[in-house]
């Protein structure tokens, strides 16, 4: 049997997620950079429902507007009811590439109207995200990847090659906007595409995105039961409530972590990593009177520590 073309592919797979997902009838938007992935979904998308195009315009290249005008030119021309570019400003926190992905989600969250948002990223991405947790070692909710559905956020091709993406739009005669940033060496994931995959596929005999992608899945699905189990063991208190060291102590690890990093979460923290949430855990598990834990600045630009007294975990802000 012959394979199935590229663009009956997608349709297949945005289809089966908005059955899976989503409501029946309703609109929806997709985030278009004008890249063959998110121009491939907006072509897919617009004759499935009706479709707002969200365009951001980071700003980083010279043409930036027009290449976001072009873009926004295809999606009225393929269909979709409206079509909107968003200047954003890119900061500097946490570098360009974590920078550049805050802003774009900032502004898509503040154009989507209420609605979900469709994005453009492929299996392939998700396998360059496994190895980037796995690098970092992050923990296995990093590795867990990205969630098909995390609204208003939906991935419909998480199961779909990046090949493919770029194979439908030559099936619809679509002239995709090829970033020159996805060739410039200085950023990690574009290593990772061009120089660590392509070696892990050679010397593993191929699959290996897939196998990667798999394990994502396999993760992430842990990490969710294990969250339920946590909030189940002991649901989470209020802002920046204490947490009693005595109904910690007896829960099974996995669990006492998830509920230390729903508490931090709660109380303003961000950006945890595995290693400040276990750092957390042996304030219960290992106390020798040590003193407390930086964990993360807030949104309020505050320090935050966690620090063990009287039988509780207190979260404690200091200005930076």
């Amino acid at each position: 049997m012959d394979r199935p073309g590229a663009v009956a592919q997608l349709r297949t797979a945005l289809g089966a997620f908005a059955g899976q997902y989503l409501a029946s009838e309703g609109t929806w938007a997709v985030a278009l950079s004008g890249g063959p992935d998110s121009l491939a979904l907006t072509a897919v998308a617009a004759r499935l429902r009706p479709t707002t195009a969200l365009i951001v315009d980071h700003g980083l290249q010279a043409g930036s507007a027009q290449v976001a005008d072009a873009a926004r030119r295809q999606a009225v021309e393929l269909g979709c009811v409206d079509a909107r570019v968003i200047p954003v400003t890119v900061g500097a926190a946490g570098g360009p590439e974590a920078a550049a992905r805050a802003a774009r989600y900032a502004a898509l969250t503040d154009a989507r109207d209420g609605q979900p948002v469709l994005l453009g990223h492929t299996l392939d991405d998700q396998a360059e995200t496994v190895l980037l947790g796995l690098g970092r070692g992050s923990g296995a909710r990093s590795m867990a990847g990205m969630r098909p559905y995390d609204p208003p956020w939906c991935r419909p091709l998480l199961g779909v090659r990046r090949a493919r993406t770029g194979q439908a739009c030559v099936e619809l005669g679509l002239t995709a906007w090829l970033d020159p940033h996805n060739n410039d060496r200085r950023f990690t994931r574009v290593r990772l595409r061009t120089e660590v995959l392509p070696l892990l596929e050679d010397v593993l005999g191929g699959g290996v995105a897939e196998a990667l992608a798999r394990t994502a899945t396999s993760l992430r699905e842990n990490t969710e039961l294990i969250d339920v189990l946590a909030e189940q063991a002991l649901p989470g208190p209020a802002g920046d409530a204490p947490l009693e060291v005595g109904a910690l102590v007896v829960l099974p690890g996995p669990v006492r972590r998830a509920v230390i990093r729903s508490w931090l979460l709660t109380g303003g923290g961000r950006d945890l990593s595995d290693l400040q949430i276990r750092a957390v855990d042996r304030l219960v598990t290992a106390w020798r009177g040590q003193g407390g834990v930086a964990v993360a600045s807030d949104l309020a630009g505050h320090r935050l520590f966690v620090v063990r007294g009287e039988g509780l975990l207190q979260l404690r802000a200091e200005p930076v």
